[in-house]
């Protein structure tokens, strides 16, 4: 069958269900096996209705199709005999033995023995295995839960779990479109024709008169008694009427969650025992019923926040599909298909054992550097943990910074007790800063720049009492702090200024936390008091929006899965009941229950969440485990011991790494496979100073380059002794350790040399596979996810490669040592520019990729076009030259808004929601070659051919600054030089790549604070980029050669020679164009060369890193007064 014709039973699917001819709907999807309606398949099950669940899985697969299946289809029969059994109804039980059962006898003659012995026994409960056996309804729950997972790892299922996403009336729909095209070709058309059949062709009657109006605006169907009516063609014109206003309740502002891949099961050997050895009381998942509760039949338009106005000419499908804000689900997860998450790839095994000095109250894992804990205690200390060293990095001690601002009633707090106990640390969405409540009104806010290097940045007195929480949020596209307290309010605090923004009350009892989220472009926080009150606000000072209660009135914490679709919460109410539930937003009624936690909690329990995959808990002196869509315990881990009884718990953002809290001060650091190789070759570097003083905090280059075994961590790891700059057991303070560690740099001056690498063996590197033709690589740059390396060549063909994930690849992201694949959809079409009349050699190429790798905006030279990364689909274009994009960049906030420089000076602030230019900026003499966002500044900075920077703010847009660059004496640019611009991760520097220089600006002055001018010999710079972690920058020249910088510094540490990645080819002179940076591996880069080959390149595992840093004179760093200019040293 065509996939048309695929697609119209899905259309009749739906129009079935409409029209509620409900057996003929499940008929039909039995007999295409197009789709297995797993809602329908449930209530059979728990009513027992077990003829028609075998008849209509019948329909999909047979017993013997594979282990899967044969599972699927003895666990309901079993459970069918089992409760024959238990109903005292003998024959029929026999009768179930002979005719469903024996078939099962070929494949294990002793089970069959064993359960035909049943029948000997009064009560089945007898046998051991069955002992466990709960009530009926409770079995067939728990059975269920199994069946859903054997059926969602079957194949024969695959691809037939998931209805599309249509538009309401779908059918009806095209059909009033056909009819419509059919009246505009009558030669008479009438004003109201009356249209009495579907079988003929319409055409309209002879008549005298006025012409029919134009069928765009004129419905031709009236209205219809069935239900879900054909709508009014109007609704489906290029012109759509402007949203309704968002409703106040908060079931107007969450949209539907996209659906979250499901877990791996497993088919194992057929047996007696349950499904599920949990307590049998256990009550089967389900959905929160809906209008019709068998069916699961989505559309688009379910959720009214969804209908936007549109650029004109782009159909509905494509408005749903235009980047706004979150997109639910990232391209990562969709391009691989459903996870293969195990609880293998949960952190269990202890790594090391942090001491803190007193007891842990909340930890966070930076961002970005994935290897740096934050911690804070009860006795106010806070801590930030090199966790591959085991170095404790930085030191904070509680201490008010500006007692004399503070109020009366905090001074005679302190003059009684000065002290106070941390209740929550968290780092910035970007780990540039990090912030700090305390128990006593006070929030402290440090801005982190590497290392040891955490500064104040701002002391506020948030509230009066105990600050129970804080949390960052962007409202407004402004980073702010959003606090709340034992006073019973909520505030919200400007994280650059400390204004005070918003104040909410309403509560009625001391606020225990707050959850601040989006959706769409709906700013919103959660709030949950010790009541058991959870509130909703928005960003108006118009109060809460909704009252929820949380279960069993509990002190709860809330939090979203990492893709921002679920929303979960878990807490622990006065008589120590703990619940941990999954909500269901738009009703404000809990989804589903997790099952597990302990009946009296010592405390309330902490939780978090992982991968879009799993839930964890620090309850009854363990961490316990979920599957996010299965109730059950998944497992759980007592990390060797020494657990308290509601430890606290902290999740890396990969899911690697697991800190969870010790009764005796200190902090376990749990690892999986994968974050077991991350600590080793962290682990492995060679020891210098410069790494300390620096703090350049080295991730591992590649999780490819080991096998996936498991690892068992031995001695070796967990027992080994501390590094010589490990403070872990050391009372002295990092003042102590400097001197000894300049001493080191010092001596390693004399011994220091530039790292050269001229050879394959000295580097990993991986020439990407292409089989599209060669043509110059304009753009490259990696998915945000990490797991695929997009190209965009000079004649307008994008290509993408993807990293699979498998056994030599565990994590799935690039590396240079597993081949990718050249992508392509199953369509075999390729994502091509638009180029006019363009010569590709003349045109600018463009290409930025919105925050999920969802889409791709892109130029070459003619109209702008934003393509679909999973289907290579071109959803639109617009802007047809003049003047054309020659840059693009999604706003950092929101992906509905795109600066686009041009070739005629101009920068564009164009809304692609409502196909609106904004507004123009004018400041630049040539075309536009770089642009970048500081969404801590709230500025964009601009780059020209002219060589001259500028700074916007992105509130008004208007200019704040301008500045040339200062040309190295002696060499004159080219005409039209390229100069790009890129932000470090504190969002206020930025280097300024140039064909004659690298330059370091602080914005948004632009204040020139280094230069570095690279030889000659190497011939102009091509590209830079900061690596992932802004440590280092790499730099591309045409010679074909590449520098690795040591960002603070600007000094070379590491050239890289063509000989040591190009194969010799004296007739073709390659050399890189642009270079691109992994997203989270700091040591890995790619290149995309003139002759439109793409490089992926790393250092030796041995080595972890690209060459050491050159010593810093006397032990100090170098100057950074404006006009510093660095020359490239000679080798050494």
């Amino acid at each position: 069958m065509s996939s048309l014709s695929r697609e119209l039973v899905f259309l009749i699917l739906q129009f079935l269900d409409e029209e509620k001819f409900k057996e003929t709907v499940h008929k039909l999807e039995q007999e295409s096996t197009f789709f297995f309606n797993m809602r329908y398949f449930e209530d059979m099950v728990t009513n027992g209705e077990w003829d028609e669940v075998e008849k209509y899985l019948s329909g999909f697969t047979k017993v013997d199709d594979n282990r899967y299946s044969m599972k699927i289809f003895f666990e309901i029969r079993k459970q069918k005999y089992l409760e024959a059994l238990d109903k005292q109804d003998r024959a029929k039980a026999v009768d179930i033995l002979v005719k469903d059962l024996k078939v099962f006898a070929a494949f294990n003659e002793e089970l069959f023995k064993e359960i035909t012995q049943l029948l000997t026994l009064d009560n089945f409960r007898h046998n051991e295995q069955l002992s466990k056996y709960g009530d009926t309804k409770s079995a067939r729950g728990i059975m269920l839960a199994e069946l859903k997972k054997l059926i969602e790892a079957n194949p024969v299922f695959r691809d037939k779990l998931q209805f599309p996403t249509l538009k309401n009336s779908r059918l009806r729909t095209l059909i009033n479109q056909s009819l419509n095209w059919q009246h505009q070709l009558c030669k008479t058309p009438r004003t109201n024709p009356d249209i009495k059949t579907l079988f003929v062709d319409h055409s309209c009657g002879q008549q005298n008169g006025a012409r029919a109006p134009s069928p765009v605006t004129n419905p031709l169907m009236g209205a219809v008694p069935k239900a879900g009516g054909f709508p009014p063609l109007s609704a489906h014109g290029p012109f759509q009427p402007t949203p309704a206003a968002l409703p106040t309740s908060l079931a107007g502002w969450m949209a539907n969650p996209s659906p979250v891949p499901h877990p791996s099961a497993s088919a194992g050997p057929i047996g007696l025992a349950s499904a599920n050895n949990a307590a049998a009381i256990l009550k089967r998942p389900r959905t929160p019923p809906t209008n019709n509760p068998t069916m699961d039949y989505q559309t688009a338009d379910s959720d009214h926040v969804m209908k936007r106005t549109r650029p004109f000419g782009i159909s509905d499908e494509q408005v749903n599909n235009l980047p706004v804000n979150l997109l639910p689900v990232a391209y990562s997860s969709q391009s691989h298909g459903q996870s293969s998450y195990s609880s293998d790839d949960l952190p269990k095994t202890v790594v090391m054992t942090l001491s803190q000095g007193s007891t842990v109250k909340s930890m966070d894992f930076h961002p970005l550097q994935q290897i740096l804990l934050l911690v804070g205690t009860n006795m106010g200390d806070i801590m930030v943990w090199d966790i591959g060293s085991r170095d404790r990095i930085a030191h904070r001690n509680f201490k008010v910074w500006e007692l004399g601002s503070c109020s009366v009633a905090l001074q005679a707090s302190l003059s009684n007790d000065y002290s106070a106990s941390v209740n929550r640390v968290v780092w910035s969405p970007d780990g540039t800063l990090c912030s700090v409540a305390y128990s006593k009104h006070i929030v402290h806010i440090y801005s982190y720049h590497g290392g040891d290097d955490l500064r104040n940045h701002l002391e506020i007195e948030a509230h009066s009492g105990s600050v129970n929480d804080l949390a960052f949020s962007y409202p407004n596209k402004q980073l702010c702090v959003v606090t709340c307290g034992e006073d019973r309010v909520i505030k919200v605090w400007d994280a650059v200024t400390g204004g005070k923004q918003y104040t909410f009350e309403g509560h009625e009892a001391p606020v225990y936390s707050v959850c601040p989220h989006h959706k769409e472009n709906i700013q919103f926080i959660f709030s949950t008091a010790t009541d058991g009150k959870i509130k909703a606000w928005l960003y108006d000072n118009m109060g809460s929006r909704v009252d929820y209660d949380a279960p069993g009135h509990s002190s709860t914490t809330m939090a979203y899965s990492a893709d921002g679709t679920r929303l979960f919460s878990c807490g622990t109410n006065k008589e120590g009941e703990s619940s941990l539930v999954e909500w269901n937003e738009s009703e404000g009624a809990v989804k589903r229950t997790y099952h597990g936690l302990g009946k009296r909690s010592v405390g309330v329990v902490q939780f978090d969440t992982t991968k879009n995959r799993f839930l964890a808990a620090g309850d009854e002196f363990m961490i316990k485990f979920w599957d996010m869509d299965n109730i059950n315990l998944l497992t759980s881990a007592d990390a060797d011991g020494g657990l308290p009884a509601s430890p606290c718990i902290r999740f890396n953002k990969d899911g690697i790494l697991l800190a969870v809290s010790t009764t005796d001060n200190g902090v376990k650091i749990l690892a999986n496979a994968e974050g077991i190789r991350l600590l080793r070759t962290v682990e492995n570097r060679p020891f210098d100073a410069s790494r300390v003083a620096s703090a350049t905090v080295v991730k591992a280059p590649s999780m490819g380059a080991f096998p996936s075994t498991n690892v068992t961590v031995g001695t070796s790891l967990a027992d080994r002794a501390p590094p010589v700059a490990a403070m872990n057991n050391d009372a002295r303070s990092l003042a102590d350790v400097k001197p000894r560690i300049a001493d080191e740099a010092v001596d390693k001056s004399r011994i220091w040399k530039l790292t050269e690498i001229n050879e394959p063996s000295q580097c990993r590197s991986l020439k990407l596979p292409d089989s599209l033709g060669s043509m110059r690589v304009a753009r490259l740059i990696y998915t945000n996810q990490g797991v695929a390396i997009l190209a965009l060549a000079a004649n307008g063909v994008h290509k993408l490669w993807k990293w699979q994930r498998n056994d030599r690849n565990s994590s799935g992201k690039a590396t240079a040592s597993i081949q990718p694949q050249l992508w392509q959809p199953n369509s075999g079409i390729l994502m091509t520019n638009d180029i006019s009349d363009t010569n590709p050699e003349d045109a600018v190429s463009c290409f930025a990729l919105s925050k999920n790798d969802s889409y791709v905006m892109s130029a070459s030279g003619g109209k702008i076009s934003l393509f679909n990364m999973m289907t290579f689909k071109t959803m639109t274009t617009f802007m047809p030259p003049p003047p054309a994009a020659t840059f693009l960049a999604f706003h950092p906030q929101d992906n509905n808004i795109i600066a686009i420089g041009m070739d005629d000076s101009t920068i564009q602030i164009y809304n692609v929601r409502v196909d609106e230019v904004k507004t123009k900026l004018k400041g630049h003499q040539k075309r536009i070659t770089g642009l970048a966002f500081s969404h801590v500044l709230n500025v964009l900075v601009s780059s020209g051919a002219d060589s001259q920077l500028c700074v916007w703010s992105t509130d008004g847009w208007e200019k704040q600054a301008s500045k040339f660059l200062q040309m190295p004496s002696g060499r004159a640019p080219a005409p039209l030089a390229d100069t790009r611009v890129q932000f470090h991760l504190d969002q206020t520097h930025l280097i300024a790549v140039h064909e004659t220089q690298i330059a370091i600006y602080e914005a948004p002055k632009l204040e020139c604070l280094k230069q570095w001018v690279p030889r000659e010999a190497s011939g102009p710079i091509t590209h830079a980029t900061y690596s992932c972690d802004s440590q280092s920058i790499y730099v591309s020249f045409e010679d074909g050669s590449v520098g690795v910088l040591t960002a603070s510094t600007l000094r070379l540490r590491c050239r890289i020679n063509p000989t040591a990645y190009l194969l010799p080819n004296p007739s073709l002179r390659a050399h890189p164009l642009v270079i691109a940076a992994h997203p989270s591996e700091p040591n890995q880069f790619a290149l995309g060369l003139s002759d439109g080959g793409v490089h992926v390149l790393e250092p030796l595992e041995s080595e972890g890193r690209w060459g050491s840093p050159p010593p810093t004179e006397n032990g100090a760093g170098p100057s950074t007064a404006s006009g510093n200019t660095i020359s490239e040293q000679p080798q050494r």
